[in-house]
């Protein structure tokens, strides 16, 4: 069996001033996994989101990212694995407003080495990575835009491209469409698995629209993981 891209055992993690409290026997994610995870307002997907990128530590239990404990690290170490194995796509896309298109697609690439290797080596040069990518994603024609000047779901493109660019290991995309009516959610997401699928990455999915879960090849729900 190949060593999991991410892996979370009897992970527990409580909020002393609320009560609230999450608990995780096990869960685990491959290359090229397609999970959807979904659960209501404050259920506790930005909790366990923060786990999983080593920005919250668990009381007990321990999380992998590549088969190492982000408990274990340093705050820096942990900082450079989360960048060069983990592409993130936001709810509110967090684009830089002072950099263009293409300079916000390749960002990722100024701060890990490794995905700034894997997109030369991709594409020759990791200008050309990018846009490949914003071809794909329908963007081409855009690269020197300001981001601000683009509608809603061409920002939403822009962020998945930089989410994609160097093959992160794992993507997590976090309400990623809840800016877009249904047609365009379904097309959305539908061409971000594509591009993940091409570059063998796992793609964490995770929304409290269950209609979105079809897209994905597993489903797991927050309240099963509540004490």
């Amino acid at each position: 069996m190949t060593s999991a891209v991410l892996h979370c055992e009897n992970l527990s993690f409580k909020y002393a001033s609320s009560g609230f409290e999450l608990n995780i026997p096990e869960f685990s994610m491959q290359a090229g996994d397609t999970v959807f995870l979904e659960g209501d307002s404050g259920s506790g997907k930005s909790t366990l989101l923060n786990l999983m990128a080593g920005v919250l530590l668990p009381q007990s239990g321990q999380v992998r990212l590549m088969g190492q404990s982000l408990s274990a690290l340093s705050a820096s170490r942990c900082d450079s694995l989360r960048v060069d194995h983990i592409g993130f796509l936001f709810q509110q896309f967090n684009l830089l407003t002072y950099l263009n298109v293409l300079e916000n697609v390749t960002l990722p690439c100024k701060f890990s080495k490794r995905r700034k290797h894997n997109a030369v080596g991709q594409a020759g040069s990791v200008r050309q990575a990018a846009e490949q990518l914003l071809n794909s994603l329908g963007m081409g024609k855009y690269l020197n835009q300001a981001v601000s000047t683009l509608s809603v779901g061409q920002q939403q493109r822009v962020a998945a491209a930089r989410a994609l660019i160097g093959q992160p290991d794992l993507i997590i995309a976090d309400e990623p469409t809840s800016a877009l009516d249904a047609g365009h959610q379904a097309q959305f997401i539908e061409l971000l698995l594509a591009q993940a699928a091409q570059q063998n990455t796992a793609v964490l999915l995770v929304s409290h629209d269950p209609s979105l879960a079809q897209h994905c090849a597993r489903r797991q729900h927050m309240g099963q993981w509540q004490a």
